[in-house]
């Protein structure tokens, strides 16, 4: 595992589409075990299987990866925490949708009282 101070120094991720497991590990500094524990943990996180259950890693799944790393290992957040931090910004997402929707009908209806409003 890499000291603290290592942390931030992680390699960039190549522009390639598929990873293997020993690739994600040395770009995520994490072990190949971890990342199958976390695959478990993790729903958000699941690698395309082929021949032999070869797990090949998207791009994505490498960033979210280096999410849950930063998560565990720099801010302290328990399994059951990061899972919980990692889930929020859907919710998050969803919310602000929602305010969005609300504003375009508040707008539609003030810009109808305008319209009557200057008519008369």
């Amino acid at each position: 595992m890499l000291e603290p101070s290592q942390n931030d120094e992680l390699p960039p991720i190549p522009g390639k589409r598929y990873f293997t497991i020993g690739e994600v590990s040395d770009l995520c500094a994490v072990k190949p075990h971890v990342l199958r524990y976390w695959e478990q943990e993790f729903p958000q996180l699941s690698p395309v299987k082929r021949r032999g259950n070869r797990r090949y890693y998207q791009r994505d799944d490498v960033v979210l990866i280096r999410q849950i790393r930063h998560l565990l290992y720099e801010d302290g957040f328990t399994i059951g925490g990061a899972r919980q931090k990692l889930s929020e910004p859907e919710e998050g997402n969803a919310m602000r949708e929602q305010h969005k929707a609300l504003i375009r009908d508040m707008i539609r209806e003030l810009e109808a009282v305008l319209k009557l409003l200057s008519e008369e």
